[in-house]
């Protein structure tokens, strides 16, 4: 006797009670795949974007709303800081690294950052054509940049301003691409990398020196467009056949004593510190003694998982209770199922079935609908994760991804089967206690 067969024989006939038992197990199941491959794939974009910064200096408001800005570039920044206060700050005893970032603009609605050459080594993001910006008005780009935009090495493009996709261009002074990063799967995917001159040429931030500044350098870059073009390309000949080279001195660093800071400003100031103490002592000091504010992100990330944690807890809590009802329907439809079939099970036995085999017969059917029901909804939380992943992708916030297999996964499908033991044993029992005789007497 095949109890496979059998046991999806009767699933089959009754096919609307079988329905709804899976429906429920696969959107308990779903929703539950979607919080968990959500909630880990949230924390570790968090952490990773983190890039290791110890603080973020900025100014006064909101400090996740400096963080979400200065850090993920998903929120408005504070407000600008003057650069000689961020430089003060930079130069602390327990500051190892300092890196500025200066906001206001956008192509096609990724942010144009303006900072310094080493903002990404942060995310371990390498040149994978081109180079890295030698002067003001020269841009690398993430690798979505590159993608969504479809600039590449040698293209110029106007910024907008502010952060939407249209807006005021600024085509008085357009930004040429010289290099496109490798993908990390970070925040800085999704930004387009310029020096922090760029910004204050184009929003006066900087005063004439600056302005002029940046037109020198769009004179130069303009003698050396041939061979610039040939670094993206990987040709190094010009026209005339004749050796070139291209100056990759980097630019003198904004924070440095000698750079006259009057009159300019900055969104803000990432700092990496050499010590577990700075990450104590620099936010207190730093908010107590100036009139900037220091966030951490370790400590305003853990804020925000709190709060999203609440609602991620109640809507696993609900899709618990929907498991629940759906095995608890799994027993009556299975108990109900079992009254009707006494006769039949009765007529299996006199036939040669054994005792164990009606159990079996029964804890199979508990096992198929509940393992079908989990498999569902294993494979529909998943679609929505990635269906989530590429809204998230076109609104230019975190990386989601659908592929990804949680080891936490595996016990769904544990539970599956305690959900189709526990919701079919006592039936089974009923049925492995069928008396025959007394059953085919109408008794």
């Amino acid at each position: 006797m095949n109890l496979w067969r059998l046991s999806l024989a009767y699933l089959r006939h009754q096919k609307l009670t079988a329905a709804l038992n899976v429906f429920l197990l696969a959107l308990g199941s779903a929703i539950i795949v979607v919080l968990l491959l959500a909630s880990t794939q949230l924390k570790d974009n968090l952490v990773r974007d983190a890039g290791g910064i110890d603080l973020v200096v900025g100014a006064k408001g909101s400090p996740l709303q400096l963080i979400l800005s200065g850090i993920y570039h998903i929120d408005t920044p504070t407000g600008n800081i003057d650069l000689a206060e961020a430089r003060r700050w930079s130069r602390h005893r327990l500051v190892d690294r300092a890196m500025p970032v200066a906001l206001g603009d956008s192509v096609q609605g990724f942010r144009i950052v303006g900072t310094s050459d080493d903002f990404p080594a942060l995310y371990d993001a390498e040149i994978a054509n081109g180079r890295s910006w030698h002067a003001p008005m020269e841009a690398v780009l993430g690798a979505r940049v590159a993608a969504a935009t479809g600039l590449a090495v040698g293209d110029t493009f106007a910024g907008v301003h502010g952060f939407a996709a249209s807006g005021h261009n600024h085509e008085h002074a357009r930004y040429r691409v010289v290099g496109v990063l490798a993908p990390t799967r970070s925040v800085i995917d999704r930004l387009a990398l310029t020096d922090v001159r760029s910004v204050w040429a184009l929003h006066g931030a900087s005063g004439h020196d600056a302005a002029h500044e940046a037109g020198h350098d769009h004179e130069h870059e303009h003698e050396h467009e041939h061979e610039d073009d040939h670094a993206g390309d990987g040709h190094g000949a010009s026209h005339h056949n004749a050796p070139t080279a291209v100056d990759h001195t980097p630019l003198p660093s904004i924070l440095a004593p000698d750079f006259p800071a009057t009159g300019r400003q900055i969104t803000a100031l990432l700092l990496i510190s050499d010590s577990p103490l700075a990450g104590l002592t620099l936010p207190r000091l730093i908010n107590r003694v100036s009139s900037l504010q220091a966030a951490a992100p370790v400590a305003e990330i853990t804020r925000l998982l709190g709060l999203i944690g609440f609602g991620l807890d109640t809507l696993a809590a609900f899709a618990g209770l929907m498991i629940a009802a759906a095995a608890l329907s799994v027993f009556v439809a299975l108990y109900n199922a079992l009254r009707a079939r006494r006769v039949d099970l009765a007529m299996m036995r006199s036939l040669g079935a054994s005792r164990a085999q009606l159990l079996r017969h029964i804890l199979l059917e508990g096992q198929m609908l509940a393992m079908g029901g989990v498999t569902l909804g294993l494979l529909i939380g998943h679609l929505v994760t990635e269906g989530l992943g590429l809204w998230l992708q076109d609104a230019q916030l975190f990386h989601l991804t659908g592929w990804a297999w949680q080891p936490a996964e595996w016990g769904l499908l544990a539970m599956a089967v305690i959900v189709g033991l526990l919701a079919a044993l006592l039936p089974a029992i009923q049925a492995y206690r069928v008396d025959i005789a007394r059953t085919l007497a109408g008794e």
